[in-house]
């Protein structure tokens, strides 16, 4: 595993911001806090996500990008000056963005238009059908640019699981739809996905329209791009041996998975 991202709990509070969060264990940025996680962590956390506007964040975003950690925006009501601060402070990244926002917000005044335009930050998208629908992250990868896009699953522990209703750290009490939507129970607010990345990196090819060959890229070069993995998410001598291999439909788009090679090993094959 190159790396950890951790998603909280340095988030907004706020209902619609939050996502399925729970807001008793939200609270403000903590050094102290963060440092004791990454020596757990044998220094593996590699990305951070955090609310801007909560007290200390300027602070806490300098002191982790500082130490080589991406820091990120997320589940945040920032305003446009907390995101000026951020980029300023180094931070790096806008985490699933157009998701972890209420479902109504200012036309203008909102955290989403500075991220679209801070030419300094990446952006992660899900691309599972459910969290974007595709004229949106059309739309939002026309602002961002494919070379600064991320495509990311945020799969649950619920994700290839049979429809029904079930208990999860985060989010309580989930239902798992049977189009493989992951909501909280009785409500229609995501709770994460039940896609993984090969089947987001289909739908943004099929639902989408995206090609093949950028949403690979999204999904493999990107990603080790951001976080300077020079060894990750490339073919290339040298580099390691993790590769997924798909079957081709009728369109030349990705479909089932085939084969999966991680350290050279083959850890799955269809065949």
């Amino acid at each position: 595993m190159p790396g950890i991202h951790l998603e909280g709990p340095y988030l907004s509070a706020h209902d619609g911001y939050r996502g399925a969060h729970d807001p008793d264990v939200l609270r403000d940025p903590d050094i102290a806090e963060f440092t004791d996680w990454q020596r757990a962590a044998d220094g593996l956390i590699r990305i951070v996500t955090l609310a801007p506007e909560r007290a200390g964040a300027e602070e806490f975003t300098r002191y982790v990008t500082r130490r080589g950690v991406t820091a990120s925006i997320g589940h945040s009501a920032a305003s446009a000056a907390d995101v000026e601060s951020f980029c300023r402070a180094g931070g790096r990244l806008s985490t699933h963005l157009g998701n972890g926002l209420p479902a109504t917000v200012e036309r203008h005044d909102n955290v989403l238009w500075p991220q679209l335009a801070a030419s300094g930050l990446w952006a992660t998208f899900i691309a599972d059908g459910h969290h974007l629908p595709a004229p949106v992250l059309t739309a939002l990868l026309r602002a961002k640019g494919p070379g600064r896009s991320v495509l990311v699953s945020d799969a649950v522990t619920v994700a290839g699981c049979p429809p029904g209703d079930y208990r999860t750290a985060v989010g309580g009490n989930v239902t798992v739809e049977d189009s493989g939507r992951v909501s909280l129970r009785g409500t229609p607010y995501l709770a994460g996905s039940g896609a993984s990345l090969a089947q987001c990196v289909r739908w943004a090819c099929v639902g989408a329209g995206l090609p093949t060959a950028d949403a690979v890229a999204m999904a493999t070069r990107h990603p080790a791009d951001l976080l300077g993995l020079a060894d990750r998410g490339r073919l290339a001598v040298g580099a390691r041996a993790d590769l997924v291999q798909f079957e081709r439909d009728g369109d030349g788009r990705p479909g089932a998975v085939r084969t999966t090679v991680a350290g050279g090993v083959v850890r799955y094959s269809a065949a």
